[in-house]
Parts: structure tokens; sequence; C-alpha cells
């Protein structure tokens, strides 16, 4: 009898072996899937620059693209992360900052006394945040460049991935620069 129960465990032992090791191949195989369909072309990422474009007269002081912060004063920062393909829907999530009297220091005390210190946390207090999420137009292919993102008037914003510039005949944005606010904003 002793020996009937050992074989019998022995065989319980075997089963369950193999049951896990099926369970395991088939957790494999389901990861592996879902591992493939997050590798897939449609879903490559690559970094590219973010630059400012301001068509206002205020100081656009910084921006974020996605959680991605930039300097506001125009130029290039380094980066956000963008598909490589444009896909249906695709939106940006774009957050920043204006200073709306830029020039404001040119009538503070001198720089580096209490009164400069008290009048630019004074002038500070006054910067106003904004946010928007705004589509992103298609471009061809992997023919995008840097994100530019426009700040137009009333707080609106529009974004390219164009590799011309602005100016150029082809460039998709063409709104004027330094352009005053309207008394009222369209809704």
């Amino acid at each position: 009898m002793p020996e009937a129960e050992s074989n019998l465990k022995a065989d319980k032992g075997r089963r369950r072996s193999t049951l896990r090791k099926v369970a395991l191949r088939g957790l494999y195989a389901l990861l592996g899937l879902m591992l493939h369909g997050c590798s897939s072309a449609d879903n490559e990422m690559a970094g590219g620059n973010i630059q400012a474009v301001n068509h206002t007269l205020n100081a656009i002081n910084w921006l974020s693209v996605n959680g991605y912060r930039a300097h506001g004063g125009g130029g290039s920062s380094c980066c956000v992360i963008m598909p490589t393909k444009w896909r249906p829907g695709l939106k940006t999530h774009i957050e920043w900052e204006v200073d709306t009297d830029p020039y404001a220091y040119s009538k503070w005390p001198p720089l580096g006394t209490d009164g400069y210190r008290a009048a630019q946390i004074k002038h500070k207090a006054n910067y106003q945040r904004h946010r928007a999420t705004v589509e992103v137009p298609e471009w061809p292919g992997k023919e995008s460049c840097a994100l530019k993102v426009h700040f137009l008037t009333c707080n609106q914003v529009k974004v390219t991935t164009a590799c011309a510039v602005y100016g150029q005949p082809n460039y998709p944005i063409n709104d004027p620069l330094e352009t005053k606010e309207p008394a009222v904003c369209p809704k």
C-alpha cells in the first residue's frame, strides 16, 4: 500500500507541474502578443524640439507641451515625445504663463534694492496661466519637424510640425506677429 500511495502522489505532482508549465506558456504567449502590439510601427515615438512663436504683445514666460516644459521666448527647447506617424485625433495639451506687461521693469527702483524685489513680487502676482488642448494637424509620413506652438491673441494657440519656418509661403500658420489684443475676444 505505501508504494501505491507514493505513486499516486508522484502522479499528482507531475500533473500539477504540467499544468503550471502550460499555464506559464499561455501567460508568456499572452505577454508576447501584448508586447508585440506595443512595439508596432504605428505606436513608435520619437523626441523632438518645442518652439514657441509669439504673435502677441505679451511675453510668454514658459510653456509646457504634454508635461514637457520649454522656454517661451522663442528658439527651440528640447524635448517633447511625439508619435513618429500621425494618426487622426492626435491632440496635445499645452500650458503657458503670460506676462501682460513685459516692460514694467523699466519703471522699477534700481536692481538689487528692496524696492526692486518688492516690485518684482507684485509684478509676478499678475502673471496669467492658461491651458488648451489642441489637435495636431496631419504631417506626411515621417516628415515632422519641431512642434511649433503659436501663441495668438485671446489666449488661443495653434500648433504645427511643418519643417518650413514662419514667413515662408508653404508655412501653414500665417497669423501676423505683434498683434494687439482685441477689446473683446470671440467666444
